[in-house]
């Protein structure tokens, strides 16, 4: 079997690799989530990002992202675990025309009335990667409500602490 050989899509993505630091924006101070990711290739294919974090009322939450690009849908794809929930989210995602967004798109259970997820009803949802500067960067998640608008809930703001730029990477 001829191995795959990297894209665009797979170059992108390698934006990502690095240490950062990260600080959630919410409307309540208490639930402000502080924390660092670790971003490293999995061969020139994939990108794995481990974060770990201070988590709103005490104790430490632990996630995996995993990201690639589908040559053959010309789609971003992926998944994203957390040791706070049951559930797993499985992406499908498209960079804008900017090449500055990349959305992921996600089927996963939905906030019931007291901000818990349902056992029973699913949402879709939408993260969003957001590069700005070199060395900062966005993740939003936002929600699809009744009218079919995306509502965001969430917006992290990660800087990088080490690793590769796009300074760097274009040399």
């Amino acid at each position: 079997m001829k191995p795959a050989q990297p894209q665009e899509g797979h170059r992108w993505l390698q934006q990502l690799v690095g240490e950062w630091s990260f600080e959630s924006d919410s409307s309540k101070p208490d639930e402000i989530m502080r924390g660092t990711e670790r971003v490293r290739r999995l061969g020139d294919l994939w990108v794995v990002g481990e974060s770990q974090m201070e988590m709103p009322g005490g104790g430490v939450g632990n996630a995996i992202i995993t990201l690639g690009y589908d040559p053959r849908r010309k789609r971003f794809c992926g998944t994203w675990v957390g040791d706070m929930m049951a559930n797993l989210w499985v992406y499908d995602g498209e960079l804008d025309e900017s090449g500055r967004v990349l959305s992921l798109y996600a089927e996963g259970p939905s906030f019931n009335e007291k901000g818990e997820f349902s056992t029973t009803e699913t949402s879709q949802y939408r993260d969003q990667i957001e590069l700005h500067d070199d060395g900062y960067r966005t993740f939003s998640g936002s929600v699809k409500d009744a009218n079919g608008q995306w509502q965001r809930f969430m917006l992290t703001h990660y800087r990088r602490v080490s690793g590769a730029s796009r300074v760097e990477r274009a040399s």
